[in-house]
């Protein structure tokens, strides 16, 4: 069986962990190697402070104590995400406006921004799908225009970048994952990057239960108390040398990566030409860190046959995202505002091929054959 994702593995990973537990004896939180992960983040990407969560999850929730979001307020987001996208804000009583997304690159139609804003609205989170970013130009313009801040879910996103500019450093706040599924993986972990310096010192305070821990280990108070409210937000220092282990070769997976992107493109394309399938778009501003690897179908049925076809030929193939607004609870919680035009059509045509660090030629071929032969039998 061809998997549909193996967690990278680079060889330092085991090492570091040894360092951690061995040597520096420290295996909680914000440790030397949180310390090293951070600052790489920070310097590479040019982020003003990066704090290392549990998940990319946890640091969505983080953004939404540190945004203020109180019941009856308002956030805009896509339908076709991960539920933690919007599930971080319904958690502090937001409703969520669901808008369509871009046919071309699957990510939120920043046309559509506009009309979905009221009084109420406290946030527009954008999702940067497969590593290609969103129009963050337009967007950032609609963001200053009404005063109302940016979150990126990036989690999908590291090491991509729009014109020039890394995914995740356009709003006020960015977040990565580093689930195992993801190009830079500790298993579970995630990071939160502030953008905006005013909300620094208060996501210390929450991401430490809601102390100011941190400002007493910088001797700025005599003691730590609880000030604010918070949660335990920090990684485990074992996660965060595993994650060193992969971040100091970042440049080699994502080249890797997209050798794997590129094959795949070009090979398949035959069956584009031919009206077969759709491949993904990336214009042409956008630099993408070959993430995940998707074709678009007829339509959810040749998909679904498809995906069987695969499964008895030894491929897991899967599709992605159920549209939010479809679920019960995204019923509940939130509204589609406009048309769906694209969001469950789209949704439905999307069939994610195998993709990871340092997945083999032969492997890659077998797939490539295998879906020549599903439209030629």
């Amino acid at each position: 069986m061809i998997n549909f994702n193996e967690p990278p593995f680079l060889g330092r990973e085991l090492e570091y962990i040894r360092q951690a537990v061995s040597e520096n004896r420290k295996l909680c939180g914000d440790g030397p190697f949180t310390k090293k992960c951070s600052e790489f983040i920070e310097n590479r990407f040019g982020v003003k402070k990066c704090l290392l969560t549990p998940s990319c999850t946890h640091a969505l929730e983080m953004a939404a104590i540190l945004l203020d979001i109180q019941p009856g307020d308002e956030i805009i987001a896509p339908s076709f995400t991960f539920v933690s996208t919007v599930n971080a804000f319904v958690l502090r009583g937001a409703r969520v406006k669901f808008i369509d997304i871009r046919p071309d690159t699957m990510n939120i139609d920043e046309a559509l921004i506009e009309q979905a804003i009221t009084k109420r609205t406290k946030a527009i989170v954008v999702v940067h799908y497969a590593g290609v970013g969103c129009e963050m130009d337009k967007i950032m313009e609609i963001s200053s225009k009404y005063n109302i801040p940016i979150v990126e879910d990036a989690a999908q996103g590291i090491d991509a970048y729009y014109r020039g500019k890394a995914l995740g450093t356009f709003g006020a706040f960015g977040t990565y994952s580093f689930h195992e599924t993801k190009n830079v993986s500790c298993g579970e972990g995630g990071a939160l990057l502030i953008n905006d310096e005013k909300y620094i010192d208060r996501a210390e305070i929450i991401r430490e239960k809601g102390t100011n821990r941190k400002q007493f280990f910088r001797g700025m108070v005599d003691k730590y108390t609880w000030v604010d409210i918070g949660s335990s937000y920090l990684l485990s220092e074992i996660n965060a040398a595993y994650l060193w282990g992969q971040l100091e070769v970042i440049d080699e997976i994502t080249h890797n990566r997209l050798e794997s992107w590129d094959y795949y493109y070009e090979n398949l394309k035959p069956l584009e030409d031919k009206g077969l399938i759709e491949l993904p778009k990336v214009p042409e501003y956008c630099k993408h860190n070959g993430h995940l690897f998707y074709i678009k179908v007829r339509d959810i049925e040749e998909r679904t046959r498809l995906i069987e076809y695969l499964k008895q030929k030894g491929i897991m193939a899967v599709f992605h995202y159920v549209p939010l607004h479809s679920s019960p609870a995204g019923q509940k919680y939130g509204e589609f505002i406009g048309e769906d035009k694209w969001t469950t059509k789209e949704s439905g045509r999307l069939l994610r091929l195998p993709m990871y660090y340092d997945i083999k030629t032969e492997q890659k071929d077998r797939i490539i054959q295998s879906i020549k032969s599903f439209f030629t039998r």
